[in-house]
């Protein structure tokens, strides 16, 4: 049995009108719906991007759990 793939999503699915951010978690769109093809290095990639994103964006980053469950079902 494989685990579950490595998500920033903390179920606050609610893209933002102007940047096209997930408020919850900071990825696009395109992100969310490819997530679950994505390789663990990707996502860590840009796992590790969400914070600056956010606040460029005017977001404020959630700090809710990461979720390992999730798998991008915003």
């Amino acid at each position: 049995m494989n685990p579950a793939p490595l998500s920033p999503c903390n179920r606050i699915c609610t893209v933002d009108e102007i940047s096209n951010l997930c408020v919850g978690c900071g990825r696009t769109r395109s992100e969310i719906a490819t997530w679950g093809g994505m390789d663990d290095r990707t996502r860590r990639g840009i796992m590790a991007e969400l914070p600056s994103r956010m606040a460029r964006a005017g977001i404020a980053m959630n700090e809710g759990p990461r979720r390992e469950d999730s798998a991008g079902k915003c």
